[in-house]
């Protein structure tokens, strides 16, 4: 039985084994580990054999959860056919985990930003996703492709982009190259500023990020301004601030931090 690789799902299965073993290989272990989208198992048979790790997996494609249960005698109790964007996690794992996959590329994004929502309890990930995504989220400021994943994960994440994989690894190849990344876990412990209002003074600046700063947060100025009582003077001088004339991408983390408390 072989499994069919179900566009909708974004399935390019790996192929490559000398891959597969590099992208286990370059997770630390020590701790549980969640395996998203195992597959077929090309993964997953190199995880198994690892005696450091206690190992689940969830797949969502109920397919891949048959030929897993069939071809893995060591899969029984571990695979859980879910939609990982949908688990509690909590529930799961009542203590640090660490994360592992080739991703799909259309939910990979959603993927991580899950792991922020789980940043306390995942100090490891390791995860092959489309190459532009993996240069965006381990890119540095200044950069064109630097942005919201990139920011928000660097906050709380040191950052390793591993190594490219080609699209002849896969099966169907995709049309574009992939790429392994390892996050873990920096030894920040809280931001220093509202981290709900820093999530969205990050994602407000990116939505214009060709306009200098002052134009995508305004809004968010003048709702500083209504609280504070300022007139239109006031706010026009707030605005006047270097920091507001920058392109976001000039930012660094620190950046968003101090200009998070400047709106707060």
């Amino acid at each position: 039985m072989e499994v069919r690789a179900k566009k909708a799902l974004g399935q390019h299965f790996l192929t490559d084994q000398k891959v597969a073993r590099a992208i286990v290989e370059a997770l630390e272990g020590g701790l549980p580990v969640l395996e998203v989208g195992p597959g077929m198992g090309v993964l997953t048979q190199y995880l198994l054999e690892r005696e450091d790790i206690d190992l689940r997996c969830v797949e969502i494609d109920s397919e891949s959860v048959v030929y897993l249960l069939q071809h893995f005698a060591g899969m029984q109790g571990r695979l859980m056919e879910a939609d990982f964007l949908s688990l509690r996690l909590e529930k799961l794992f009542p203590s640090a985990f660490a994360i592992i996959g080739n991703f799909p590329y259309n939910i990979s994004s959603q993927i991580f930003f899950k792991v922020l929502d789980y940043k306390d309890r995942i100090p490891e990930v390791v995860g092959m996703v489309q190459k532009e995504v993996a240069e965006r989220i381990a890119e540095k400021p200044g950069s064109k492709t630097y942005g919201i994943l990139s920011v928000l994960l660097q906050a709380w994440y040191d950052i390793e982009y591993l190594f490219t994989v080609g699209s002849g690894c896969f099966a169907p190849p995709p049309k574009v190259e992939s790429a392994v990344i390892r996050l873990r876990r920096n030894s920040r412990t809280a931001l220093g500023c509202d981290e709900a209002l820093f999530r969205t003074v990050v994602k407000t600046a990116f939505g214009q990020r060709r306009k200098m700063m002052r134009n995508p947060l305004k809004p968010l100025a003048r709702a500083k301004a209504e609280r504070e009582g300022w007139s239109e003077e006031t706010l026009s001088a707030f605005l006047s601030q270097e920091v507001f004339s920058l392109r976001p991408e000039k930012l660094s983390v620190e950046d968003f931090i101090g200009l998070t408390n400047l709106l707060a």
